[in-house]
C-alpha cells in the first residue's frame, strides 16, 4: 500500500519535467529550421561566379570605339529628353548609357587590391565624364530651345532619397552581377533608378546658361551616385569573399593593399559626411514643412488675406544660415506680436534652432501695388519656381486674378482732376459700383454721378453730360460706364 502511494507520488512530478525538456527541444528545433530556411534564402555565395563576375566588370570599363560613340548618342538623347520634359525620353537614354561599367570597375578593383584595374576605371570614368558634359554644353550651348524643365530642375537639390537609391541600386547591380546567369531586368532597372545621365546633362545646361547653381547641384548628384554605387560594390565583394590580387613583389603587394586600404578610407569618409549632411537637410525640410503647417497656414484673416502656400521657401544653406520665407497676400497685414510668436514656437521644432523666419507680406491698400509686388515676385523667383509647373500655374492665376482687379480699379483722384480741369461747369463728381440683376444673372456697373453748378443753362449741362460720358469711356477704355446726373440739394 504504501509503495503504491510512494509510486503514484512519483509520476506526476517526472511529467512536467519530461514536458518542459520536449518544449525546450522542439523550441530549438524549430529555432534551427528558420535559421537553415533564413540561410538558404539569403545566401548568395553559393551561386556566384567570381571568375565571371570579374570579367564581366572588367568588360564593361574599356571606353573605346563602340562605347565611345555610344555615350554621345545616350547624352544627345537624354538632352533632348530632358530639354522636352520627356521621361521616357530619358529613361532610353539611361538603359543604353555605358557610364556603370567604370564605376563598378573601381569598387570591384578596390576590393580587391587590383591597382592596374583601378587606374584604368579611373582614366575611363573621367574621360566618360568629361565627354559627357562637353557634349551636354555643347546640345544646350546652340540648341535654340533652352526650357527650364521639370525634368531638368528635380536633378538640381539632391537629398536623402537619393542616397538611398544609388546605394541600394548598387547592391542591386552587384548582387546581379555576381549571379550565375546575370539578371539582365535587375540591371536595366538599376540603371534607370539611380540615373546617371540626367545629373550630367543638367552639368552642361547649368553651364550652357551660365548658372552655376544648377550645374553644382547637378553634379553633386552625381557624385553621390559615383560614390556609394562603387561603395555598395566594394562591400558586396567583400562580402562575398572574392579573391585579392596577388602580386610576385611582397614589398608592392603590402604597398598596393595600403593604397587600396587608403582609397577604401577616402571614398567611405565622403560618403559617410555626405550621407549625414544629405540627412540633416531631411530632418530640417520635414521640421520646417511641419512647422509651417502647424503655426502658420492656419492663421485665419478677419478681413481680405491669403497664405500662398506653394510660395513657401526652405533654405538649408549647409546648415549656416537656414531660413524659412511664408508669403502672404490681402489688404490686411499680420500683426507684429504674431509673427513675433511665430518665432518663438520655432523652438519647439529642434532642427529650427538658429533659422530665419522672414514673412513677405502684399500691400496695405491698393490692389495695383500688389499687382507689382507679384510681379515683381513672379520674375524674380521663375527659375527657382519652374521645377514645379503647378506654381507657375498659381503664380500665373494669381496675376490674371489681380490684373483683372487692377483693371476694373478707377484712379478717381485723377479722374477728378481732368474732369474739374476740363469741364467748367461741374460742381460735383461721384462714382460707385452698382450691382443689378435681371434675377438670372448679376452684374456690376460702374457709376459716376455728376452735378452741375446752378446757373450752368440746361443746353450747356445737357452738351457736357455727352461729352463727359464719352470722355470716362476712352479714358477708362470702359465702354459699361454710366453717368448719372444729380440736381443740387
Amino acid at each position: 500500500m504504501q509503495e503504491n502511494l510512494n509510486q503514484d507520488n512519483i509520476t506526476p512530478t517526472q511529467k512536467p519535467n519530461e514536458s518542459g525538456e520536449d518544449v525546450k527541444k522542439d523550441f530549438k528545433g524549430l529555432l534551427g529550421s528558420v535559421k537553415k530556411f533564413l540561410q538558404e534564402l539569403l545566401d548568395i555565395r553559393t551561386n556566384t561566379d567570381q571568375d565571371a563576375t570579374k570579367q564581366a566588370i572588367i568588360a564593361d570599363i574599356s571606353f573605346k570605339g563602340h562605347t565611345a560613340w555610344i555615350l554621345v548618342c545616350s547624352i544627345f538623347i537624354a538632352s533632348v529628353g530632358l530639354n522636352a520634359n520627356s521621361t521616357a525620353v530619358v529613361i532610353g537614354a539611361m538603359l543604353i548609357s555605358p557610364l556603370m561599367g567604370p564605376i563598378l570597375g573601381m569598387g570591384m578593383s578596390i576590393a580587391v587590391n587590383d591597382i592596374d584595374t583601378l587606374k584604368r576605371s579611373v582614366k575611363n570614368f573621367a574621360v566618360m565624364v568629361v565627354l559627357s558634359v562637353l557634349t551636354a554644353f555643347l546640345f544646350f550651348r546652340f540648341f535654340p530651345l533652352r526650357d527650364e524643365s521639370s525634368e531638368l530642375l528635380a536633378r538640381t537639390a539632391p537629398d536623402i532619397r537619393d542616397v538611398l537609391i544609388a546605394f541600394f541600386g548598387g547592391l542591386a547591380l552587384v548582387i546581379a552581377r555576381a549571379k550565375k546567369g546575370t539578371i539582365a531586368s535587375v540591371i536595366f532597372g538599376v540603371a534607370i533608378a539611380t540615373a546617371l545621365m540626367p545629373p550630367l546633362c543638367t552639368v552642361g545646361f547649368g553651364l550652357a546658361i551660365g548658372n552655376l547653381d544648377y550645374a553644382g547641384g547637378a553634379m553633386y548628384l552625381f557624385t553621390i551616385n559615383t560614390i556609394f554605387i562603387a561603395l555598395a560594390t566594394f562591400l558586396i565583394l567583400k562580402l562575398l569573399r572574392f579573391p585579392m590580387v596577388r602580386y610576385v613583389n611582397s614589398q608592392r603587394r603590402r604597398f598596393i593593399a595600403r593604397m587600396a586600404s587608403l582609397v577604401a578610407v577616402a571614398v567611405m569618409i565622403p560618403a559617410g559626411i555626405t550621407f549625414y549632411n544629405v540627412f540633416q537637410e531631411s530632418l530640417f525640410r520635414k521640421q520646417a514643412n511641419m512647422f509651417v503647417k502647424e503655426k502658420v497656414a492656419p492663421y485665419q484673416f478677419s478681413g481680405e488675406g491669403r497664405y500662398l502656400k506653394d510660395l513657401t521657401d526652405i533654405q538649408f544653406q549647409d546648415g549656416t544660415d537656414p531660413k524659412i520665407e511664408v508669403v502672404f497676400m490681402g489688404s490686411e497685414t499680420i500683426p507684429d506680436n504674431v509673427i513675433d510668436t511665430w518665432r518663438t514656437q520655432m523652438m519647439e521644432y529642434p532642427k529650427l534652432e538658429n533659422t530665419q523666419l522672414n514673412v513677405v507680406q502684399g500691400s496695405k491698400n491698393e490692389a495695383a501695388n500688389e499687382l507689382k509686388y507679384v510681379n515683381e515676385l513672379y520674375e524674380s523667383q521663375k527659375l527657382q519656381l519652374s521645377s514645379k509647373d503647378e506654381k507657375i500655374a498659381l503664380l500665373e492665376s494669381e496675376l490674371n486674378r489681380l490684373q483683372q482687379i487692377s483693371k476694373n480699379q478707377i484712379p478717381f483722384s485723377e479722374i477728378s482732376r481732368e474732369a474739374k480741369a476740363n469741364y467748367d461747369h461741374l460742381e460735383h463728381l461721384g462714382f460707385a459700383s452698382k450691382i443689378s440683376t435681371d434675377f438670372t444673372k448679376m452684374d456690376t456697373l460702374p457709376v459716376f454721378e455728376v452735378r452741375f453748378k446752378q446757373n450752368t443753362k440746361r443746353r450747356e449741362a445737357a452738351e457736357d453730360l455727352k461729352r463727359l460720358q464719352d470722355w470716362l469711356r476712352i479714358r477708362l477704355n470702359n465702354p459699361r460706364i454710366q453717368l448719372v446726373e444729380v440736381q443740387g440739394s
